[in-house]
C-alpha cells in the first residue's frame, strides 16, 4: 500500500491560523498518510545577505506555536519534520513522541552541525528520509552508510524530486525509479513538484506509484486562504482528494491476479473451440485435418482440454457429424494391446523364437521386455495355427499373456481376429525376432499417435530392432477391406506407407539419443552372438534392460556392437523384394 505524504512546506506564510484551517482541511486523512512541517528559524538556516532571509523571517513559527500544531496534527496523521538547521532539531526533541520520522533535504546532507546534533537524540525507532537530487549511485550509498552509523534510525528512505520554478517534467525523476530499485532494498520516496494548476500534478505521483515509488510526497495549500509562498507545486484539497482517489483505484490494479474472473468469462465467451470438418465415427481417434476453429454456442472442449483428452489416450466413444464440438463424454479410455507376431518358418536361422539369449529363449525375452510397456491393456503373442508353432505356447514367459493362433500367412487376419475378439481399438506392433523393443520409444510414439490422430505412427532414425508400429485397428481393417487375401503382411508396415492418400501417416523423428545404427534384430547367427554378450553384461552388471542402459554399453563397447553390423535387412535391400511389396501393396482405387 502505498503511503502519503502531506507537504505543508511554507504555504502558511507565518499564519498559525492559516496552518489550524488546513488542517481541518485535510482531517479526514488518516491511516496511511502523514503530514509534513519545515520548522526553520531565519538566522539559523541562512544570513541576513541571502535574497530570502526577509521572507524566512516573516514566516517563522515559534516553538510554543509548533508544539499545539504538532499536537493537533498527531490526532489524525503521522508527524514528519524537515530538519534544515539546529531550530529544526529542537523542535523534534520537544515533540519526539509524536514524531514519526524527519527528512533531510539534498543540501542538507553534509550539514556536520545539524548531522552532529541529531545523532545526539534517540532516533532508533524513527524514519529518516534523505533527498538524493544530483547525487550519483556511489554517493547516495555513502549518504546511507553515514547516516546509518552517525544516527542509526530505524529505517532510511530514498528520495528523489526537487523543488524548482517551475519544476519541468523532464526533470521529475521518474527514470530513476527503476534504477533506484535495483541498487537499493530501500523505500522510495517520489515528490512531486510539477504546477500545480496543471494535470500532471494528478498524474505524475499515479504513475511514480505504478513504477514502484513506496511513498509519495506532495504540497498542499488552503482551498480558499491567501497563500503567498509555495503554491506552484501546491493543490487544493479538491484536487487532493481526486487525486488520492485515482491513486488508490489505480495502485489497486497492481495487485489484481494475474487473471482475472471476468478475464476467465471473456476468454470462455470468445474462444475459438474445436469443430468436426467431417462426420467422424466412434472408435477414431481426432486429427488436426477433421477440426476447425470457430466461436460456438454449443459447449465443447478447447484446444488444450482436447489435447489432455487425447494425451490420456481416449477415442471417441460415439458418431459425431460433422460442425459439432467435442465434449469429455464423446471419448473413452482407448483398449489398447501389444501384439507381437512370431513364427517358427524362418530359413535363415530355423527356429530363431526358441534360440536361447541368455535366461530365456529369444521370444521369451522379446516379451519379457514388451511387458514393460506402459498404457497397454493387452499384451499378445500371435502365431500361426501350424502343427510346427504350437510349441510357442510353451515360451509365453508370463500366463497373463494371452496366445493366439490365426491365419499363418496373412498376419493382418491374424492380428484383426483377435483385435475383434477382445475389441482392441489400437494396436502396438512388435515383431518376435527383436528382444529389445523401447518402452521410451514406445511411449513417445504412442503419445504422438494420439496427439496427431493418426493412423498409423512409426520412428524414425531408431536402431534396428528397437522401434514399434503404433495402428488404429480400423485403419487395419480398412487394408483389409482392400486386400481380401494379404499374404505378405509379415510386412505391414507397406500396406500403409505405400497409400499415403489413404491412410493418416505420422513419421516420427525420434531424439537424438534412442538413434543408432545398431542392429537389434535376430535373423543371423552373429545376431544371436551379440544379444548373448549383452544379455551376459546386463546379468553381470545386476542392470534391468532399458534402451539407455542397452545403448551406453554398446557405445563404450564398439568391438561388441560391431559383431553384426556388417549385416543388412532383406527388405531394404533386396531390390526385388522390394519391386514385390511396392506393387502387391498398394491400393489400387478403381
Amino acid at each position: 500500500m502505498v503511503y502519503n505524504i502531506i507537504e505543508i512546506a511554507n504555504t502558511h506564510g507565518g499564519s498559525v491560523e492559516y496552518i489550524h484551517s488546513l488542517l481541518d482541511e485535510y482531517s479526514h486523512y488518516k491511516k496511511g498518510f502523514g503530514v509534513k512541517f519545515q520548522p526553520f528559524k531565519y538566522n539559523k538556516i541562512a544570513t541576513e545577505d541571502y535574497e530570502y532571509y526577509d521572507i524566512y523571517k516573516s514566516i517563522f513559527i515559534t516553538e510554543q506555536d509548533w508544539n499545539v500544531i504538532i499536537n493537533k496534527a498527531n490526532e489524525t496523521k503521522d508527524i514528519w519534520l524537515d530538519i534544515f538547521d539546529e531550530y529544526g532539531v529542537q523542535i523534534l526533541k520537544n515533540n519526539i513522541s509524536n514524531i514519526t520520522g524527519i527528512k533531510l533535504q539534498a543540501s542538507v546532507l553534509f550539514n556536520k552541525r545539524v548531522l552532529n546534533a541529531l545523532s545526539l537524540i534517540n532516533l532508533t525507532n524513527k524514519k529518516v528520509i534523505i533527498n538524493i537530487s544530483a547525487y550519483d549511485i556511489t554517493q547516495i550509498k555513502e549518504r546511507i552508510s553515514e547516516i546509518k552509523e552517525l544516527i542509526r534510525p530505524e529505517e532510511i528512505l530514498i528520495e528523489l524530486g526537487f523543488q524548482s520554478y517551475p519544476t519541468e517534467l523532464s526533470d521529475s525523476g521518474l527514470s530513476k525509479i527503476k534504477e533506484l530499485k535495483a541498487n537499493f532494498k530501500n523505500r522510495i520516496v517520489f515528490a512531486d513538484h510539477v504546477d500545480g494548476r496543471s494535470e500532471d500534478t494528478i498524474l505524475l505521483p499515479i504513475i511514480a506509484t505504478l513504477l514502484g515509488a513506496d511513498v509519495i510526497e506532495k504540497h498542499i495549500m488552503h482551498s480558499s486562504l491567501e497563500t503567498k509562498y509555495d503554491m506552484f507545486s501546491s493543490v487544493t484539497v479538491e484536487q487532493y482528494d481526486r487525486y488520492t482517489k485515482l491513486q488508490k483505484n489505480y495502485s489497486e490494479l497492481l495487485s489484481m491476479p494475474f487473471i482475472t474472473n471476468k478475464e476467465k468469462e471473456y476468454l470462455k465467451n470468445t474462444i475459438q473451440i474445436p469443430t468436426l470438418t467431417e462426420n467422424v465415427k466412434k472408435g477414431s481417434l481426432i486429427s488436426g485435418s477433421q477440426i476447425s476453429y470457430k466461436r460456438s454456442g454449443n459447449t465443447g472442449l478447447n484446444t488444450k482440454e482436447l489435447e489432455k483428452a487425447l494425451q490420456n489416450f481416449n477415442i471417441l466413444a460415439t458418431d459425431k457429424t460433422k460442425g459439432e464440438t467435442l465434449k469429455l463424454e464423446d471419448f473413452k479410455k482407448a483398449t489398447i494391446a501389444v501384439i507381437v507376431a512370431c513364427r517358427l518358418k524362418s530359413t535363415r536361422l530355423p527356429r530363431k523364437a526358441l534360440l536361447p539369449i541368455g535366461d530365456y529363449s529369444s521370444i521369451e525375452l522379446c516379451l519379457k521386455n514388451t511387458l514393460k510397456f506402459e498404457n497397454v491393456n493387452y499384451t499378445i503373442l500371435a502365431t500361426s495355427t501350424e502343427d510346427e508353432d504350437a510349441v510357442l505356447e510353451n515360451h509365453n514367459y508370463r500366463d497373463d499373456i494371452i496366445f493366439h493362433r490365426g491365419n499363418p500367412e496373412d498376419v493382418i487376419d491374424r492380428y484383426l481376429e483377435i483385435a475383434r475378439s477382445l475389441k482392441i481399438d489400437i494396436i502396438i506392433r512388435v515383431t518376435g525376432d527383436c528382444p529389445y523393443v523401447s518402452n521410451d520409444i514406445c511411449q513417445y510414439l504412442l503419445m504422438s499417435h494420439f496427439l496427431k490422430g493418426a493412423d498409423y505412427t512409426s520412428g524414425e532414425g531408431a536402431a534396428v530392432g528397437t522401434s514399434v508400429e503404433i495402428i488404429n485397428v480400423d485403419a487395419l481393417e480398412k487394408v483389409k477391406s482392400y486386400f481380401q487375401e494379404a499374404n505378405y503382411s509379415e510386412y505391414m508396415t507397406w500396406y500403409f506407407q505405400n497409400n499415403p492418400d489413404h491412410f493418416k501417416l505420422n513419421k516420427v523423428d525420434l531424439p537424438e539419443k534412442w538413434c543408432r545404427n545398431y542392429r537389434l534384430t535376430l535373423d543371423y547367427q552373429e545376431d544371436l552372438t551379440l544379444f548373448n554378450e549383452i544379455e551376459r553384461y546386463l546379468k553381470e552388471k545386476n542392470i534391468e534392460y532399458s534402451i539407455d542402459k542397452l545403448f551406453e554399453y554398446l557405445d563404450d563397447n564398439p568391438q561388441i556392437a560391431n559383431i553384426n553390423s556388417h549385416l543388412t535387412l532383406k527388405y531394404k535391400t533386396d531390390k526385388e523384394l522390394i519391386n514385390k511389396l511396392h506393387e502387391v501393396t498398394k491400393i489400387k482405387d478403381c
